[in-house]
């Protein structure tokens, strides 16, 4: 399978990138991985563009693109899968409300409603 991971700068991006690692090791999926930038996040782009190369080395993971994408984090994501052939599209994201729902924040729910491919949300 094909996979391209997006990944901001939150604590979910990182579960994210750490599971998709382990899948990838798995059952050897090809990744992608592209950073967009959010400036509100805990990690800047820089440093989750490094956690996300150092987490390949540490996986012994060698074969995967990772890249930083600029602009709108959800547009920026959303025209990158356009331009690949990707089997599938993992985010990160998604709280639950005090009623136990599910809450996407707006780049979550762009990407979910424009990727022209299956989105996986890992929460």
């Amino acid at each position: 399978m094909n996979v391209l991971l997006g990944l901001g700068g939150s604590d979910e991006s990182v579960k994210t990138l750490r599971r998709t690692i382990e899948r990838t090791r798995e059952v050897g999926d090809e990744l992608t991985i592209v950073v967009v930038e959010k400036p509100e996040s805990k990690r800047s782009q820089d440093e989750m563009y490094r956690q996300a190369v150092d987490e390949l080395e540490e996986a012994d993971i060698t074969d995967v693109e990772v890249e930083k994408l600029d602009g709108d984090p959800g547009s920026a994501l959303v025209n990158y899968a356009e331009q690949g052939d990707y089997d599938q599209l993992v985010i990160g994201g998604g709280t639950l409300s005090p009623m136990g729902k599910i809450q996407l924040g707006p780049i979550t729910e762009f990407v979910l409603l424009n990727a022209p491919t299956t989105v996986k949300l890992v929460r």
